[in-house]
């Protein structure tokens, strides 16, 4: 069994996945590399075994008929061999040295008397043309340098949540909690994170710049524009969360604030982004949006309607639409985000 197995989802990547598996392989024999080539129609599925060949004891190539990047990873979690399980976007790298770190921490806890479902590091913003690079850093609120639960979480303020990037998870956790991510899906990253939160019971933090998340070419998904044309896809994530914990019993109060709090933003940047677009058919299905969560569950809806997120998002009429999108502007330069 390797320690940790490494899903790259691939599609279309020639021209940047190298620079992405070139860092992975500074795990050696500790990782298997998995590259998910999905369908691609350039020179992946070449690349792709050309790296299995010459690494046969840590790269696999995969090939499969496109499915999406969710399908990508499911092909990962199906074929991991591995302890631990990371995802890492072939337009994206890693820090070689902070990854030798995680490595050896990984091995100790391993070795030890507790289980450890998940650990969480930090990711830098590698945003095009910006020098100054924005890390999302979880000191302020996660324990460091030990395992710890839910209980010993602190609140987390809008713009800091765990995301893909961040996350290691136990392979059999993700198993064990039956995540399938819907196939021909953008934005599943979020689902991937948030549907086996409720089977976390362990956690560590270590407070290294592990992932390097690329932001710039203009046809990622997560470009402004490209969001609403996939708005769609955005929305059948949005309802999947919701109905993660729809109905369900939270015990741990953190864990459930948590959540709410996640999906709170979720639905926020839904709503902006068929606000921004300015059509009446993408307004109409930003209110079927909250009617969604009012029927799933009425006090997840009073929670999010009636909070600060969910009163401005719905604020009335063209002045409030403006209002909205002023603010989510200036949240724009002040998070960094794309």
């Amino acid at each position: 069994m390797k320690l940790l197995s490494i899903a790259v989802p691939c599609y279309n990547s020639q021209d940047y996945m190298r620079n992405c598996v070139d860092s992975l392989l500074k795990g050696g024999e500790l990782v298997e590399i998995l590259i998910v080539n999905d369908g691609s129609k350039d020179d992946t599925a070449k690349i792709a075994d050309e790296y299995a060949e010459k690494y046969p004891t840590i790269v696999r190539a995969i090939h499969q008929e496109n499915g999406g990047h969710g399908e990508a990873v499911n092909t990962g979690i199906r074929n991991a061999t591995g302890f631990y399980f990371k995802v890492v976007d072939s337009d994206d790298w890693v820090n070689e040295e902070a990854f030798e770190a995680i490595l050896k921490k990984l091995q100790e806890l391993i070795a030890g008397p507790q289980t450890l479902d998940m650990l969480i590091s930090n990711f830098v913003y590698e945003k095009q043309g910006v020098k100054r690079k924005k890390i999302m850093r979880y000191r302020k609120y996660l324990p460091q340098n030990r395992i710890f639960t839910w209980d010993e979480v602190s609140n987390m303020p809008v713009g800091k949540y765990i995301l893909m990037h961040s996350v290691i998870y136990r392979t059999e956790l993700l198993r064990e909690c039956g995540l399938e991510l819907p196939k021909h899906t953008f934005y599943v990253d979020n689902l991937f994170v948030y549907q086996p939160l409720m089977s976390v019971k362990t956690m560590y933090y270590m407070d290294v710049n592990f992932y390097r998340y690329f932001i710039g070419r203009e046809d990622q998904s997560v470009h402004e524009d490209v969001m609403i044309r996939r708005i769609d896809q955005q929305l059948l994530v949005n309802r999947l969360m919701i109905d993660t914990i729809a109905g369900k019993k939270i015990s741990n109060k953190h864990l459930r604030q948590y959540m709410l709090r996640y999906l709170d933003i979720i639905t926020t940047v839904s709503s902006v982004m068929l606000i921004r677009s300015g059509t009446e058919e993408n307004l109409n299905k930003k209110k079927d949006l909250w009617k969604y969560i009012k029927n799933a569950d009425i006090n997840i809806y009073s929670k999010l309607r009636l909070g600060i997120l969910g009163r401005a998002v719905n604020l009335p009429g063209a002045g409030g639409r403006n209002i909205i999108i002023a603010v989510y502007h200036v949240a724009q330069k002040f998070y960094g985000f794309n």
